[in-house]
């Protein structure tokens, strides 16, 4: 009787196990949205900010963001020639921390990968495009491969800034160069399933969004010179669009660097440099694009934008050192406000508010998103780390987390 009551719980536990969803976490949040779907926030912090549950500091240096899932935080720094991915408990102490690709050699080498992570497994680029997966509990590489190098992929000026995109048994990555575009690899293996034929592009530094039109997936992302949708079964290049002609400003410059934002249909695309942004309408059957409008209001740096209703948020870019907070109209782009406030940076947002920080002083904001004003509500300042403000904030289980390059914040803005 006891072994078969022992059977039986063993029997129970898998089937939980296999119907329990997949946990995940991936760059800016739930669908790459930057909007989050938190409950019960503060909606104004005290006076000194809100309060800080642990700090770490002096650990491997990143501009990127974190990622948290089974109670625990995974973050991506270097350490010597190496990017390190690193797993913190939820009380911030340092579990382990884990090699896992060649770090990009050049200006500005600090890490820039946030991890995508479902279930037990780690998704990760480093900053010369190598690639793997780690196991989420023990730090143990699952595969590795070093795909720029494999694809004959090619490097803008501040290496790679890719956080890989999951899709049913595919993770992507875009290496570009003569040779493809984007490749496709078994996420269980690193076996490569599909390369894309080559747009003879250099990569930008924008992780790929996945879209749904009409029940057709698709995958959007912004190289050097081209915004493209990439069909996720075969690799093939469902549309192209010149987005590297609308470049602006003194420089012309392309540098691409946001996730592209889509809402039923609409594709807006936007980078910092005074490149103009574009709404792109895309067709019922996702197979073409046509440009619906030109804005040269919000050209966003690299700190992202999201749309809530009916309006975009974000910041612009006016130099290296001074940009103002913007609201569009999503469907015209009609500009509703342009603000100065602190300085230009990151933003996202849950429950209705604004989370922005200031990547100068490293000031965070929570601000009400409406078109009718840029309202803050709150402010307080980051007390550790040094050097800019690059990483972009994180909202999960009512904490909110701030990476300051050697420096990993948690602060609780549960109600």
């Amino acid at each position: 009787m006891n072994r078969l009551l022992i059977v039986c719980i063993a029997f129970i536990s898998i089937l939980t196990q296999c119907n329990s969803p997949k946990q995940k976490s991936e760059w800016r949040g739930p669908n790459r949205t930057g909007v989050y779907n938190e409950t019960g926030l503060l909606k104004e912090w005290p006076e000194k900010g809100p309060e800080m549950l642990w700090s770490l500091v002096d650990i491997p240096k990143g501009y990127s963001s974190v990622a948290v899932v089974n109670e625990t935080v995974y973050l991506t720094g270097i350490k010597d020639s190496m990017d390190v991915l690193m797993a913190v408990d939820m009380k911030g102490q340092l579990k382990w921390q884990v090699p896992y690709g060649r770090r990009w050699d050049n200006t500005f080498p600090d890490s820039r990968c946030t991890p995508t992570i479902e279930d037990n497994r780690i998704y990760l680029s480093s900053g010369k495009g190598d690639l793997a997966c780690v196991n989420a509990l023990s730090g143990e590489i699952n595969w590795q491969v070093k795909a720029s190098e494999k694809f004959e992929g090619e490097f803008g000026t501040w290496g790679i800034s890719e956080s890989l995109l999951l899709w049913n048994d595919l993770v992507y990555y875009t290496p570009c160069g003569p040779k493809t575009t984007m490749i496709a690899l078994n996420k269980m293996t690193g076996d490569v399933v599909w390369q894309s034929k080559s747009l003879n592009d250099k990569p930008g530094y924008v992780s790929p969004l996945l879209i749904n039109r009409n029940g057709k997936e698709q995958i959007v992302t912004v190289t050097e010179n081209n915004a493209i949708g990439v069909d996720p079964s075969n690799g093939n290049i469902d549309w192209q669009f010149d987005y590297g002609s609308y470049a602006a400003g003194e420089w012309k410059a392309n540098i691409q660097t946001n996730t592209p934002l889509y809402h039923e249909g609409k594709i807006f695309v936007t980078n910092g440099y005074d490149h103009k942004s574009v709404m792109l309408d895309l067709s019922e059957d996702a197979s073409t694009v046509k440009l619906a409008y030109v804005d040269s209001l919000l050209d966003v740096h690299h700190g992202g934008a999201v749309r809530l209703g009916d309006y975009v948020y974000g910041a612009n870019w006016e130099h290296n050192r001074m940009g103002k907070w913007i609201c569009l109209e999503w469907e015209t782009g009609k500009p509703m406000y342009e603000t100065e406030w602190e300085n230009k940076g990151s933003i996202i947002s849950a429950e209705g508010m604004l989370y922005c920080y200031d990547e100068k002083g490293g000031n965070i904001a929570l601000a009400k998103a409406s078109p009718k004003g840029f309202e803050v509500i709150s402010t307080f300042k980051v007390p550790l780390g040094k050097g800019p403000h690059w990483s972009h904030l994180v909202i999960k289980d009512g904490v909110l987390y701030v990476r300051h390059a050697k420096a990993l914040m948690a602060y609780s803005i549960k109600d």
